[in-house]
């Protein structure tokens, strides 16, 4: 079955349909990962997005569920060039296509992406929309393009309690704003004890454990939605940091100055 990917500037990518065949809107945006697909799929951090995969082929060791960052994938949408559809790996225990299915994800393949993503690299990054309706009335989705929001992604990725790995050695509270699974486990086999909090979590809770480091997670959508996160974190600024990709963007938001999405 066919499929588009719609860009909110009008340009249009014909290919062929894989994972659910539901329409969705999205931001769009690439990873130049040539391993990991898996991990990306699964990183809560692309929540809200459609991610074109650059690497050309897609899905050729299958899936290995010990290598996921999450229980389940993340992303609006997937966007490849080609997907192997007979995967070749003593591991596998599933093809792509099937984990996008099961998840309700809809996809796109046999597209240029390397020109969408020298298109996003030149005009930054853009919303979309991944359809099979081949009726499509550009006059009537660019405008909704134009209008969408990925909203407050946060509180759909973090988790539902606080957590604890135990260890050794310093206590580290971690901020779970969609925190990969590898994260806590690489300090944990370090000798660290971990705490994986909520994000909204207030700072008095964690302030009163005596933590001998915090650290703010990666995770996904736009810091200036987190506003009462934001707040929380003015009242760690005599601590000691330990910082990740999105919280340079979340604890520059204290600081009185313009900031610009980068390409």
């Amino acid at each position: 079955m066919k499929a588009f990917l719609i860009l909110e500037d009008g340009t249009v990518f014909t290919g062929t349909s894989i994972g659910s065949k539901k329409e969705i809107i999205s931001e769009i945006v690439f990873n130049t990962s040539m391993t990991g697909y898996l991990e990306v799929l699964t990183d809560p951090s692309y929540a809200g997005q459609a991610v074109c995969m650059t690497y050309p082929l897609i899905g050729n060791y299958g899936i290995c569920h010990e290598d996921q960052e999450s229980l389940r994938p993340w992303p609006d949408g997937y966007i490849v060039r080609e997907l192997s559809r007979m995967p070749s790996n003593f591991r596998s225990e599933d093809t792509i296509q099937n984990f996008l299915k099961q998840y309700d994800i809809p996809g796109i393949a046999g597209i240029d992406t390397r020109a969408l993503t020298k298109l996003l690299r030149e005009k930054g990054t853009m919303n979309g929309m991944i359809t099979t309706d081949a009726a499509y009335k550009l006059e009537e989705i660019i405008p909704r393009l134009k209008a969408y929001n990925t909203g407050k992604v946060v509180e759909r990725v973090t988790c539902e309690e606080k957590t604890v790995l135990k260890g050794e050695g310093p206590k580290v509270a971690l901020m779970d704003f969609g925190a990969k699974d590898n994260i806590a486990k690489s300090l944990n086999e370090r000798g660290c004890e971990v705490t994986v909090y909520p994000a909204f979590t207030k700072a008095e809770e964690i302030l009163k454990t005596n933590p001998d480091g915090i650290m703010l997670s990666n995770g996904p959508g736009d810091p200036k939605e987190c506003t009462s996160i934001i707040e929380e974190i003015k009242n760690y600024m005599t601590l000691k940091f330990l910082f990740l990709l999105f919280v340079w963007d979340i604890s520059s938001w204290r600081l009185p100055q313009e900031r610009t999405q980068r390409k």
